[in-house]
């Protein structure tokens, strides 16, 4: 007997859509360029949950007849391709025709299609049941998708939680709104708008309705062309950079691309303009022949491999670069209200850091007032048990290592990453803390977020809440702050929270330790002193009885040491006073 048969073709439709839908945003995806390439000009997406309990899209373009309607639930159904010379010359976004199989077998679906001349409803559930209707002359589709993987629980089960599958589904929207500034887009959940452009092709007023007016404010045109590739759209100041790759939006031909290689060539181009870890907002459109790209690599087509390569990253970071050359990059300082009593707190060791200018009338030298920013024992004796023996500093070399002994041998300490540990393991004990000390801002923070990094910080408001942030919605995706916790470093509260925030939000698997880690390492760096940072013979024995205190006093929390020794054995080997 034959062990070989043909697989039934719910099966394999069901086997389809574990490649095809995954999450509830690869349905809105597949649907959302149908719509898109059936030439619509209205799109609007409903949800309810999140897209799990239901998913609504409805547009304007050409619709369907009858035949070609109940057609395309068939498996490799397509207009698209008609033979195999189609499949180098790919224009439109979806081909395979795949996508509504593979989410009827595995969801209860609706279809209802119009092209002015017939209407048509057809309905599906679990890939079985096919009814098909007569509906009304609306010219367009509308498709709904309701009780995704009902009759697949182990892929429900692995679902994301609702602000994750929101997120990413909003991530992808705002993504195809900065595609296709000419089509209007809608989506909502639950009867919230989300986002709502008005299709009438201005790009930089899409770029306004995602990231808002401060990020819309600071962008800059761009354009080029060589012979293969035209390069248009928009790029951030570099004082806009944010932590996180998100905000890099690439497009090739309409489509929307993940591509490490050309992320990595956006982001080259900002090289000595922003800090590494810190990436651009940046909408960049890629027109090119099809022929030399290949879409056809995995079946969510969001990869692509280009031919001549080489030339496109040679034109992005040329275009780029002569850009930010032109322009004068000076960030616009926040000029404060000079009659505000602001309370100026008095620094809990202070030191000095050698300023070059000198006062030429008095032949002196100037200093100005820094800090340690970690408390002082005024003289007092611990008892704590600690892992290094008593250290007397001797000198500093090039500003910025420490020279000390004791009877064990000599010692080099680096004093930003001895502050550092010190610093890390202060904050970190003030971040743990049950009852953390909450600090109220004299003016309150608003920061203003796309939609969806909106919906993972409110996935996670809890956390922030618990460690004394006072957080409040403050208009659509927009949060405002008014008190945080005592380690957010005074002067620098805004950008320490944005800083924060990133965290969370670039983390889509969060980790509460590794948050906690993060931030913490984060804070201790900004309060420490610094390589260069000139401190005297009080405060360098500050620093060396406070690095024997902590926990782990040999590395800083990124890892570094911050201090290495010489035996005096060592020594007397090196000047050849002890022999082997």
């Amino acid at each position: 007997m034959s062990n070989i048969k043909v697989m039934d073709e719910n099966l394999a439709n069901k086997i389809a859509a574990g490649e095809v839908v995954e999450k509830t945003m690869n349905v809105v995806k597949e649907l959302v360029e149908n719509s898109i390439d059936a030439e619509s000009s209205i799109i609007k997406i409903e949800l309810i949950d999140s897209g799990v309990k239901e998913i609504k899209v409805t547009d304007n373009g050409r619709g369907m007849d009858k035949e070609d309607a109940e057609l395309a639930f068939s498996r490799h159904a397509t207009s698209k391709l008609k033979d195999i010379d189609d499949l180098f010359n790919i224009e439109s976004l979806g081909f395979r025709g795949e996508a509504l199989p593979s989410i009827a077998a595995v969801s209860n679906v609706e279809l209802k299609t119009s092209n002015k001349e017939v209407g048509t409803k057809i309905t599906i559930s679990g890939g079985k049941n096919k009814k098909i209707e007569t509906s009304d002359l609306q010219e367009g589709t509308t498709i709904t998708v309701s009780d995704l993987f009902y009759n697949t629980p182990v892929r429900l089960k692995y679902l994301k939680n609702l602000y994750i599958e929101l997120a990413n589904i909003t991530e992808y929207i705002n993504k195809m709104a900065l595609a296709y500034p000419n089509i209007k887009f809608t989506l909502i959940n639950n009867d919230k708008v989300l986002l709502d452009t008005t299709g009438k092709g201005d790009l930089l007023k899409v770029i306004y309705n995602i990231y808002g007016v401060d990020t819309a404010k600071k962008m800059i045109e761009i354009s080029g062309e060589n012979d293969d590739y035209y390069i248009s759209g928009y790029i951030s100041y570099p004082e806009i950079a944010r932590s996180n790759r998100n905000s890099i939006t690439t497009l090739v031909n309409g489509r929307v691309i993940k591509n490490n290689r050309l992320n990595k060539a956006i982001i080259d181009s900002y090289h000595t303009y922003i800090p590494k870890e810190k990436f651009p907002v940046v909408v960049l459109n890629i027109d090119v022949d099809p022929v030399l790209i290949d879409i056809n690599i995995h079946p969510t087509k969001m990869d692509i491999k280009f031919s001549k390569f080489d030339e496109l990253e040679k034109l992005i970071i040329k275009e780029v670069k002569d850009k930010l050359e032109k322009l004068l990059l000076i960030p616009n300082v926040a000029v404060r209200d000079e009659e505000v009593d602001y309370e100026i707190s008095k620094p809990k060791s202070s030191i000095k850091k050698e300023v070059k200018e000198e006062n030429i009338e008095n032949n002196t030298t100037t200093y100005e007032e820094i800090s340690l920013d970690f408390e002082v024992n005024d003289g007092e004796t611990s008892e704590e048990v600690t892992r290094i023996k008593k250290m007397i500093p001797k000198g500093i070399v090039y500003s910025t290592y420490i020279i000390a002994e004791n009877e064990d041998g000599m010692y080099i300490i680096d004093q930003h990453a001895a502050a550092e540990r010190i610093n890390y393991e202060k904050v970190l004990k003030e971040v743990t803390k049950d009852n953390p000390v909450i600090l109220d801002l004299l003016v309150p923070i608003k920061i203003e977020l796309p939609s969806n990094e909106y919906l993972i910080l409110k996935e996670k408001l809890d956390t922030l809440i618990n460690m004394g942030f006072n957080i409040e919605d403050f208009g659509t995706n927009t949060i405002i702050i008014r008190s945080h916790p005592n380690w957010i470093k005074e002067g620098y509260e805004e950008e320490d929270i944005k800083k924060v925030i990133d965290i969370i939000i670039v983390n889509e698997k969060f980790d509460l330790d590794k948050f906690v880690w993060r931030i913490s390492a984060t804070q201790a760096c900004r309060m420490s002193i610094k390589a260069n940072d000139y401190i005297n013979y009080e405060d360098q024995e500050y620093l060396l009885d406070e690095l024997r205190k902590c926990e782990n006093p040999f590395t800083c929390p990124h890892g570094r040491p911050t201090i290495i020794t010489y035996t005096k054995y060592d020594l007397e080997k090196l000047f050849k006073r002890a022999m082997d």
